[in-house]
């Protein structure tokens, strides 16, 4: 028999939606020491060797009240989802700006989102996220599937603008956007090949900029949805951007 979620299970949904989980001694213990972000949960493997920067993990933990969790080795790669690289450390960070596009749609009237299709390199993701929260963009649209994800890499090339940026997550990119479009967003998908100046159009209060894979751009499910495709003029016989330059000169329109 269906039942409504119990208002404590949504609570704990929304709360739990924003929790993103990074892993890596270096990355952990920088984020512990941010007080400006919010930490949930620390969690250790029971079978880390004796360490200096674990003990001062344990130390800024216990200084900020932050709970440790203690696993077996395999129950660790469970939380981190990477076993080869998450060094026996694992950190839930509950982000303010991560969520749906449903509730992003409802919160927000105007805005300009760059969102990604098939972006591959974290390092690309990176500075994606330091050139948006640094200029005239609202939020990314980075779908969970097909595209590089939070990383020790990523975080370290964004030099901690990713927990200032408002995040929106997509298990399916094209019906998202589509779901924008009804509201009234505009879509434009980048490509080398369009004719239509980026610097010559028009932008209205609900803007979505695409960009797609460092090789084959953006997706034809994706570009089937966009209202437009605009390019960035080059000289020189220059034939394409990298899409972290793409997005810098975006973001600053």
């Amino acid at each position: 028999m269906f039942t409504d979620d119990s208002e404590e299970y949504l609570v704990k949904k929304a709360f739990f939606d924003k929790v993103l989980t990074i892993y890596g001694r270096n990355a952990v213990m920088e984020a512990l020491e941010d007080e400006t972000i919010t930490i949930h949960k620390l969690h250790l493997s029971k079978s880390n060797k004796d360490a200096e920067v674990l003990e001062q993990m344990k130390a800024v933990a216990s200084k900020r009240d932050i709970e440790v969790s203690y696993h077996d080795k395999q129950s660790l790669s469970r939380i981190s989802k990477n076993a080869k690289q998450d060094q026996g450390v694992a950190l839930d960070i509950v982000l303010a700006y991560f969520g749906e596009s449903q509730d992003f749609i409802a919160k927000n009237s105007s805005y300009r989102i760059m969102a990604l299709d098939g972006i591959t390199n974290p390092q690309n993701l990176g500075m994606i996220i330091r050139s948006c929260a640094a200029g005239n963009i609202d939020a990314i649209l980075l779908p969970t599937k097909g595209t590089a994800q939070i990383s020790p890499l990523v975080i370290k090339a964004s030099v901690g603008t990713l927990f200032k940026m408002p995040i929106i997550k997509t298990t399916h990119l094209q019906k998202t956007l589509q779901a924008f479009q009804q509201e009234g967003a505009d879509i434009y998908s980048l490509s080398s090949h369009a004719t239509h100046d980026y610097k010559e159009q028009s932008y209205g209060d609900k803007t979505i900029f695409v960009l797609g894979n460092e090789s084959e751009g953006v997706s034809q499910k994706v570009e089937a949805v966009c209202n437009k495709s605009i390019a960035i003029p080059m000289q020189r016989g220059v034939e394409s951007l990298n899409v972290a330059v793409t997005a810098s000169l975006l973001a600053f329109l």
